[in-house]
């Protein structure tokens, strides 16, 4: 367990539910194992579950699902309040964590500070995380009420100076630059973390090394590494992958172990790099359950479109209802079977080698 980890699970065991509700929550981790032991294709209640609130974004980045031909099609709106609530409503009382983030920019959903003090009245030690772009110019004002409440903010970052305009279109580094050190300097004394997220592509990989000398500087304590997911970018052939396992790319990941030494109070969560080929490498179809803003379940967060497969809707039949369907459960026995469904073709947790 990571320090980040270990710091989230500390808040969660001083705050569990209370009354009945801790025994549903304790009933619920022991029907989790039952199931696990017992390898059925039922799910317990989610400990944790991601709501995209709303896929609107202010950007356009290459890294993106949404600039691709998935994304493009895809509808777009926002979640209304009393939907969100009723989903948190039915599962609150088993919830470790909620994600509130999905293929739009978090901060543009206006009754943010609402959901997520819907969530903590209804037991503090939900942990709460978000990802933002930080580029709205209200961004400041939008996050400041909302300090010491949401647990985890993780800011999409993709490079440094010019490499991240590059990537992430219609954004400025001078301005994403001031806003991470305002909210480093708000953040430093509360018990909201700062993130930083790069998705590693042959543009940026040479700055990860120096993305940590940056979050060092800027007073942020975590960072988060991924491979591109090219699961729904359908302009770029699966061969890209072959770049991950390069000597530019490997004598990369050296520099960045050695700098990581160097500035031991940044921790690096995950270079997810080790990867191991396979469906049953995914933790989705157990864990992390996407629901969009129309209240569709989908089967990951790396590629949420409806259109192209969902489970059902929670809006008419509930989350359970759509968690333990049978399409849902079929699913499943294809990830006991280790056979990858045409869906997750190109998926970096199937088709990219272990980067030693």
């Amino acid at each position: 367990m990571n320090k980040r980890r270990l710091q989230k699970a500390v808040v969660r065991l001083l705050n569990l539910p209370r009354n009945k509700y801790l025994l549903y929550y304790i009933l619920n981790k022991i029907k989790h194992i039952g199931y696990k032991v017992s390898k059925t294709t039922k799910v317990a209640h989610p400990s944790t579950i991601m709501i995209e609130l709303t896929n609107h974004c202010n950007l356009h980045c290459t890294t993106c699902p949404r600039e691709y031909d998935y994304g493009k099609s895809m509808d777009k709106g926002t979640m209304k309040v009393e939907q969100a609530t009723a989903i948190i409503d039915e599962v609150w009382p088993y919830l470790d964590s909620i994600g509130l983030t999905g293929m739009g920019e978090t901060f543009l959903y206006n009754d943010l500070a609402l959901i997520v003090d819907y969530i903590k009245a209804k037991n503090k030690g939900i942990i709460v995380s978000v990802s933002t772009n930080a580029m709205l110019p209200n961004f400041i004002e939008k996050v400041t009420p909302l300090i010491n409440k949401i647990d985890t903010i993780q800011i999409s970052i993709d490079g440094l100076e010019e490499v991240y305009n590059s990537i992430r279109k219609q954004a400025d580094f001078n301005m994403l630059h001031k806003h991470l050190r305002l909210l480093s300097d708000m953040c430093r004394v509360s018990s909201t973390t700062l993130m930083l997220n790069m998705v590693v592509t042959k543009e940026n990989y040479f700055q990860m090394p120096s993305l940590v000398e940056y979050a060092s500087d800027s007073g942020i304590g975590f960072i988060e590494f991924t491979l591109f997911n090219l699961a729904s970018v359908t302009d770029i052939e699966q061969s890209y992958y072959n770049f991950y396992k390069s000597g530019e790319f490997l004598n990369i990941v050296k520099e960045l172990n050695h700098t990581i030494q160097r500035f031991p109070n940044v921790s690096v969560l995950n270079k997810n790099f080790d990867t191991l080929n396979g469906f049953r490498k995914c933790p989705f179809p157990w864990s992390h359950f996407y629901i969009c803003w129309n209240g569709y379940v989908t089967p990951c967060c790396a590629k949420p479109f409806p259109k192209e497969l969902h489970f059902g809707n929670v809006f008419t039949d509930g989350v359970m209802g759509v968690l333990n369907s049978k399409s849902f459960r079929n699913w499943r026995k294809l990830w006991f079977r280790n056979i990858t469904p045409a869906f997750c073709e190109k998926c970096h947790f199937i088709d990219i080698e272990p980067v030693k």
